[in-house]
């Protein structure tokens, strides 16, 4: 029950559709619009009516009418009309399209279905044909007429050809169809059977289509008169007489044309010739002409066309060309010749280098077939010498010393031309005032120089590319025979882009003036490629760069200047113009240290080229900088060999920075003994058994009261009274007890109360052997009154000793800041273990 309740609904729309369908065919619905065609732009009106009565399924219920144009929805107002019908109306202001369909749809219950259709097609009234005309063609008498066509209408449009026997006269008879085209193209023929031959006819073109009609001008013609005959033909052609310059044409005009008044044209050329040369007037019944001017030995092409008399008539094709060769003739005219000579050596003899132009064709009268180049002129019935024959346009020869002139002549098959005399001048004339080149196009160069003081003869002009080969000598020189001119165009060999060294000489009478020379182009353009950067030197603020010129084939036109461009990292661009004569330039005021990229670029008048870029990198110190570190840095290290050298040979100086410190265990002083010392018996040491060191005797020495302790050698002085004694300084520190003791012994003044402090005392010590050493030797320590230094002996002492007296006192009771040393020396074993006591009568001399 579900499915089916489902489908119904499609079911129902369905049959909806199949009966709106059936309805319409029916007529349930018309679609009526004002006008099928109407012109682009313009408003276009349209109804849709819908018959319910007649469209089953739509008895009852709202009906919805819409529009839609091709396939855009447009909107269209309904209401109701007569005889229950819904009636919509629509109203488009501006139609743009040429072509549209405008449909009509029904919308009921969400169903949309198109009842009616109408076309609409929009475009313009047909164009006004124009440029109308007609040619008969006598082959079948058939006229075919040609126009050209207006705008397109958009619209099918039929175009005819008409015609009316009128004489020109507007007449009311019916105009004759005369055909139509086919295809769409713009002409048509008219059969001979809807013409008039020797009457008036007027025809024209006519264009219709649904929005109106236009006609061409009417064109007024006997069809006899716009007839385009069959060219004639061409029999023969001959010289007449012979030896001169005419000849005698002959033709056959076409036999539809036998029975007419013609006009016929004759025209020739010579392969060289730019243009025909065209001969006119002549009457086509004739069959023959003659014509004259013509140059010998030459080939010439001839064709021939005619028309009917009355002018009014097509001419007829051309006929078909005839080849013809004029009879040749012994040269004319002079060569004009160039040259140069020289000295051949001791042998006597002129090398002589003789170049000539071709004679021109006028004066050739045929093929030359070679030149001859004589010593002398020919004389009847006796031929000069020839020393050379050729048949190119120069010629090298030796002549005899003195030879100043040489004869030239050209000949053909028909005989030989009179000898051109060719003086060889000297070169030692005046030259011209001034000379100049301008470019008389891409090919061609004007030349351009001022009178020589003394008139002139004749010129010759002389170029030829730089850095190249030249070619034939008749190609790179000419002459200019009136003396009076001031200006000349070359033109052989002549490229764009390519400089030309050109040349002037003047020719007097007797003599050839120096030449006068400039370098010109005909045309010029960017180089072709730019020099190529090289980095000669650099320093930190410069850098000189050289290049290679540019080659002259590739520079296209004169070099204006090389430009230098040259940026670091930061982009700032600087740049330099350079004279083109230069080949090298210093870039200055660079930052050391600094990356550059430079370039280079060469112009000309027409524009220039970028060459590649070079990349440098400036450096930190210039050489002479460098150089005067490295001399400065040799001058401070010889200064510090100098001062070590003085120090080591120098023992004041030495001494000031190194000073000798006293070693009394290698003192010269350490076996010495005073002599009220030397009474007193030592006691060595006994033998035992090892054990700690003993201390045998500690004697003080003092001075006594009013006493002066006598000098080495000498009598005591006496003293002042009152004064007190120097007191001895005790040097011995022993450990504690129970320590392995090692002693320390030195003497230092122990100043007292008016006592002086520069007299040395020494202690003995006379003690048994350190801790099992037997047999050692005593060691003895004496004091000395001597005032002098106590080592002068500079060998260094094995180990450095201390005055314990002068530490303030420390730690633990030892004297001095630094405290009491750790051990004695290694080098007094007998003072390890030693203790002074009763020190504190030595007045202000302190204990260990």
């Amino acid at each position: 029950m579900a499915r089916r309740g489902a489908g119904t609904p499609f079911l129902l729309r369905l049959s909806l559709l199949l009966l709106l369908q059936l309805g319409g065919t029916l007529g349930c619905a018309s679609v009526a619009v004002g006008s099928p065609v109407v012109s682009l732009g313009s408003a276009v009106m349209a109804s849709c009516t819908i018959r319910s009565e007649l469209c089953r399924g739509l008895e009852q219920g709202k009906v919805q009418i819409t529009w839609m144009l091709d396939n855009e929805p447009v909107a269209g107002s309904q209401h109701q009309g007569p005889g229950g019908t819904e009636v919509s109306n629509l109203t488009l202001p501006r139609f743009n399209r040429t072509q549209a369909k405008l449909w009509c749809w029904v919308e009921w219950n969400g169903t949309k279905q198109r009842v009616g259709m109408a076309e609409i097609r929009a475009g313009y009234p047909p164009a006004k044909p124009f440029n109308l005309s007609c040619i008969l063609n006598l082959s079948d008498y058939g006229l075919t007429c040609r126009w050209e066509q207006g705008a397109d209408s958009h619209l099918p449009t039929s175009v005819t050809l008409k015609s009316h026997p009128s004489r020109c006269r507007r007449s009311r008879a019916p105009a004759v169809m005369g055909c139509t085209p086919q295809g769409g193209h713009s002409h048509c023929t008219v059969p001979r059977r809807l013409l008039q031959l020797y009457r008036q006819m007027e025809i024209w073109v006519s264009a219709a289509n649904a929005l109106g009609t236009a006609e061409s001008e009417h064109l007024c013609i006997d069809p006899m008169d716009v007839a385009k005959l069959d060219p004639p033909t061409l029999q023969s052609i001959q010289s007449i007489p012979f030896q001169t310059d005419c000849i005698a044409l002959a033709w056959e005009v076409a036999r539809s044309n036998a029975h007419m008044e013609l006009q016929c044209e004759l025209r020739y050329r010579a392969p060289e010739d730019p243009a025909w040369a065209l001969v006119t007037g002549i009457v086509g019944q004739a069959g023959t002409t003659q014509r004259c001017g013509f140059l010998f030995g030459t080939q010439y092409h001839f064709q021939m066309r005619c028309r009917r008399s009355s002018a009014r008539g097509y001419w007829s094709e051309w006929s078909l060309g005839r080849n013809y060769t004029t009879h040749e003739k012994a040269p004319t005219g002079k060569l004009d010749a160039w040259w140069s000579a020289r000295p051949a050596g001791a042998g006597g003899q002129l090398e002589v280098q003789l170049c000539w132009k071709a004679p021109r064709r006028q004066e050739a009268n045929g093929r030359v077939l070679g030149y001859r180049v004589t010593l002398s002129p020919r004389r009847r019935g006796r031929d000069p010498r020839t020393i050379c024959n050729t048949t190119h346009t120069q010629c090298n020869f030796s002549a005899p010393a003195g030879t100043r002139r040489v004869y030239l002549s050209a000949y053909n098959a028909a005989g030989e031309s009179a000898a051109t005399e060719v003086v060889l001048l000297e070169r030692k004339g005046q030259p011209l005032a001034g000379l100049r080149a301008v470019p008389g196009g891409e090919r061609s160069l004007w030349v351009c120089w001022e009178a020589p003081p003394a008139p002139a003869a004749a010129y010759v002009l002389e170029w030829q590319r730089v850095s190249s080969e030249p070619g034939r000598c008749s190609a790179c020189w000419q002459m200019e025979r009136d003396g009076a001119a001031t200006a000349a165009l070359i033109r052989d060999g002549i490229e764009p882009f390519q400089r030309y060294i050109i040349s002037v000489y003047p020719l007097y009478k007797d003599a050839i003036g120096v030449p006068s020379n400039i370098a010109a182009y005909s045309k010029q353009k960017a180089p072709s490629y730019a020099p190529k950067l090289h980095l000669k030197s650099i320093s930190k603020s410069s850098a000189e760069l050289c290049w290679d010129p540019v080659p002259v084939e590739m520079q296209n036109g004169f070099i204006t200047s090389y430009t230098i461009f040259w940026a670091n990292s930061t982009a700032e661009v600087s740049s330099a113009t350079v004279n083109p004569s230069l080949s090298s330039f210093v870039i200055r005021e660079l930052k050391p240290s600094t990356l550059y990229k430079v370039h280079i670029m060469a112009s000309t008048a027409a524009g220039g080229t970028n060459g590649t870029s070079l990349t440098l990198v400036t450096i930190v110190l210039d050489d002479i900088e460098i150089q005067f570190l490295f001399l400065t840095l040799g001058l401070i290290f010889v200064l510090l060999i100098l001062l070590l050298i003085c120090f080591q040979k120098n023992g004041r100086v030495k001494q000031q920075f190194w000073p000798s410190i006293p070693d009394p265990a290698n003192s010269s002083l350490g076996k010495w003994v005073p002599a009220e010392l030397q009474q007193e018996p030592l006691q060595g040491p006994s033998v035992r058994e090892p054990g700690l060191a003993t201390i045998s005797t500690v004697t003080v020495l003092e001075r006594a009261a009013g006493k002066q302790p006598s000098a080495w050698g000498k009598e005591p002085a006496t003293t002042t009274a009152g004064a007190f004694p120097a007191l001895p300084q005790p040097y011995v520190r022993q450990e504690g007890p129970g320590m392995p003791g090692r002693g320390r012994a030195a003497a230092e003044p122990c100043q007292g109360p008016g006592g002086s402090g520069e007299t040395v005392q020494y202690a003995r010590v006379v003690g048994d052997g350190y801790k099992g050493q037997q047999h050692a030797p005593p060691r003895l320590y004496l004091r000395s009154s001597s005032t002098q230094p106590l080592l002068l002996d500079p060998s260094p002492s094995p180990k450095p000793y201390e005055n314990l007296w002068f530490h303030g006192a420390g730690p633990h009771g030892c004297p001095g800041d630094g405290g009491c040393p750790e051990e004695p020396p290694a080098t007094f074993p007998l003072l390890q273990g030693l203790r002074i006591s009763g020190a504190e009568e030595l007045h202000d001399c302190r204990t260990f």
